[in-house]
C-alpha cells in the first residue's frame, strides 16, 4: 500500500537525489502515524496540502501525490458525522454556556448547531417536560432561557439541601413585611411593624453573626419611621421606605445609609417603585403619585386611578401598571398621559362547570371565560410578560402584544392563601404566601406541589396571625465569587438561602 509524503517534509530537499536514503528511525515512524491516523480530527483548521507536482520525487519508489477527486469525497468517521439528533444528545450534557460560547469556535457544522433555536427549544423542554415559555414571542431568546433555566435547576438541585439556610430573628420585636436585597446580594433591607428600617451586612452570615445586623436606618431616637413600614424599593445605591404614616424616606446607601429625602402624603404608602426619572406610590387613597426624585423631590402628578386602595405597582419606560383592591388592574401610559387599559379582575359567574374548580390546577380557564372574584396583590413584569398574585392563592399570567395587555393564563400554584409577593424571569417562578409556605420552580406552566418534576416546595413557620413572605432577590446571574442569595420575611424572623454558585 502506498502512503503519502508526511506533511513536514520539503519539496527543496528532493533537489538532490544522489545521496542515498537515510535509515528510517521507526520509533519516529511510529509517532509519526500515530499522530498522522489515530489523533482525533482537529476540525476548523486547513487540510494539508500535497507538495506540487512540478517537485523532482526524491527517489526512483516516491510515491506520487494523489489527484485531487472532483466527486464526493469519503468522509472520516468522526463527531460531525452523527446525525444532528445525536449531536443534541451529546450537547445535552455539557453546560448551556459551554454549548453557546465554545462550541460555534469549533467549526461551522456546530456553529450552525448552536444557532439554530430549535436546538434550544428543545433542550429547554427536556428540562422542564412541560409546555415552555407560558408566553412565546417572535424574539424570544431561548439560549439566555436554557441558561438560566438550569442555572436556577442546580441551585436547587436534590431539593435545595445544597442551599445554605439563615434565620436572623433578632431584628425586630414585630412582624416584618417588606424585604429588599441590595448590591448583588451583599446586603438587605428589612422594613417592619415595629416602625424600623433595618440594613443587613449578608456577608458575615456563618462569619460573624453579631456583625449581620449593622442598625435600623434614620436618625430618630426610637423608630425609622412612626408607622409601619410597608415598602421599600431601591434603584442602584439609593433607597426608598414607604410607611402607613404617609410618608417616603429616601436613604443613601453609599453614605453608609443616610436620610437624602423625604415625600410628606396624605395617606398611607403601600407600594413603591422606583426609576431613574420617577418615583411612583400608590396609597390606600385610592391614588397613583408620580414623583421626580432628581428635584427635591418634586411632585409631578397625582391621579385617582381606582376606586380603592392600590395594592400593588410596577413601572418602566412606557407604562405605569398598577393593582387594587378594587379588583381592576390599570395601565397608564406614560407618554400619552392617559389611561391605557382598565382590565377588570372579577367579579366573575359561570366557573362551577367541570375542570374549573381548583381541584384541577393545570389551567383553570383560557382567557375567553369569566374571571374569578380576586385583586391583585403583588406583580412581576420582564416585558412582554406580566405575572400577579392575587388574594385567592392564584397566579394571573398578562402579555404586553403592542402596547395590550391581555391575560392568557391563570394557574393554581398550590398556595392556600393570598399570594403576598412573586418573583419570575426567563428561567426561574418563586412565591410567597400567607399560608407560610415559599415556593420555587422553573418559570414553565406551574404545577401543583405533588406534580412529578416539581423542584422545590419550602414551608415556613412564622407566629399565627403573621403577614408571612414579602420575598425579594437578587440576580439570578450573580458575578464571581457572589453566590445568589433570596430572602423572605417570616413573622418575626428575616429567612436568607444562600445558593450554591
Amino acid at each position: 500500500m502506498e502512503l503519502p509524503p508526511g506533511p513536514r517534509e520539503d519539496p527543496c530537499a528532493w533537489e538532490d537525489d544522489s545521496d542515498p536514503e537515510p535509515e528510517p528511525d521507526p520509533d519516529a515512524q511510529a509517532e509519526a502515524y500515530v499522530s498522522r491516523v489515530l489523533s482525533p480530527p482537529q476540525f476548523g483548521l486547513a487540510p494539508l496540502r500535497a507538495p506540487s507536482l512540478s517537485a523532482p520525487a526524491a527517489f526512483s519508489g516516491a510515491p506520487e501525490p494523489r489527484p485531487t477527486s472532483k466527486g464526493p469525497s469519503v468522509q472520516v468517521p468522526g463527531l460531525l458525522s452523527l446525525p444532528p439528533e445525536l449531536l443534541l444528545e451529546i450537547c445535552a450534557y455539557l453546560d448551556a454556556r459551554l454549548v453557546l460560547h465554545v462550541l460555534p469556535r469549533v467549526c461551522r457544522a456546530l456553529r450552525d448547531l448552536v444557532r439554530d433555536h430549535v436546538t434550544w427549544r428543545l433542550r429547554a423542554q427536556r428540562r422542564v417536560r412541560a409546555p415552555y415559555p407560558v408566553v412565546e414571542e417572535e424574539d424570544f431568546d431561548w439560549p439566555a432561557a436554557c441558561i438560566e433555566l438550569e442555572q436556577h435547576l442546580s441551585r436547587w438541585a436534590e431539593d435545595g439541601r445544597w442551599a445554605e439556610y439563615f434565620c436572623l430573628a433578632d431584628g425586630h420585636f414585630a412582624s416584618i413585611d417588606s424585604v429588599l436585597l441590595l448590591q448583588g446580594g451583599t446586603l438587605c433591607l428589612s422594613g417592619s411593624r415595629d416602625r424600623n428600617v433595618n440594613l443587613w451586612d449578608l456577608r458575615q452570615l456563618g462569619v460573624e453573626p453579631s456583625r449581620v445586623l449593622v442598625k435600623a436606618l434614620g436618625t430618630q431616637k426610637n423608630s425609622t419611621h412612626k408607622g409601619w413600614v410597608w415598602s421599600l424599593a431601591a434603584l442602584d445605591h439609593r433607597v426608598c421606605s414607604g410607611s402607613w404614616d404617609s410618608t417616603v424616606k429616601l436613604w443613601d446607601m453609599a453614605a453608609d445609609g443616610q436620610q437624602f429625602g423625604e415625600i410628606k402624603g396624605k395617606a398611607a404608602v403601600l407600594c413603591l417603585s422606583y426609576r431613574p426619572d420617577i418615583l411612583v406610590t400608590g396609597t390606600y387613597d385610592k391614588k397613583v403619585t408620580v414623583y421626580d426624585p432628581r428635584a427635591g423631590p418634586a411632585l409631578l402628578k397625582s391621579r385617582r386611578l381606582h376606586s380603592s386602595a392600590v395594592l400593588a405597582l410596577l413601572a418602566d419606560d412606557r407604562h405605569i401598571i398598577s393593582g387594587s383592591e378594587d379588583h381592576t388592574l390599570v395601565v397608564f401610559d406614560r407618554r400619552a398621559n392617559s389611561v391605557l387599559q382598565r382590565l377588570q379582575v372579577g367579579p366573575a359567574q359561570g366557573l362551577e362547570g367541570p375542570g374549573l374548580h381548583v381541584a384541577q390546577p393545570e389551567l383553570l380557564y383560557p382567557s375567553s371565560l369569566p374571571q374569578l372574584d380576586s385583586y391583585l396583590l403583588c406583580m412581576s413584569y420582564q416585558e412582554p410578560q406580566l405575572w400577579a398574585g392575587d388574594n385567592q392563592g392564584l397566579l394571573h399570567v398578562f402579555a404586553n402584544r403592542e402596547g395590550c395587555f391581555q391575560l392568557v393564563r391563570t394557574f393554581d400554584v398550590g398556595h392556600r392563601s393570598q399570594i403576598t409577593g412573586i418573583k419570575h424571569s426567563l428561567g426561574a417562578l418563586y412565591t410567597t404566601s400567607t399560608d407560610k409556605t415559599i415556593r420555587v420552580r422553573p418559570s414553565d406552566r406551574p404545577r401543583p406541589p405533588l406534580a412529578r418534576n416539581t423542584p422545590l416546595d419550602f414551608t415556613c413557620c412564622p407566629p399565627p396571625g403573621a403577614r408571612a413572605h414579602r420575598p425579594t432577590m437578587d440576580h439570578l446571574h450573580p458575578k464571581p465569587p457572589q453566590r445568589a442569595k433570596w430572602a423572605a420575611s417570616g413573622g418575626l424572623s428575616l429567612e436568607v438561602w444562600r445558593l450554591q454558585a
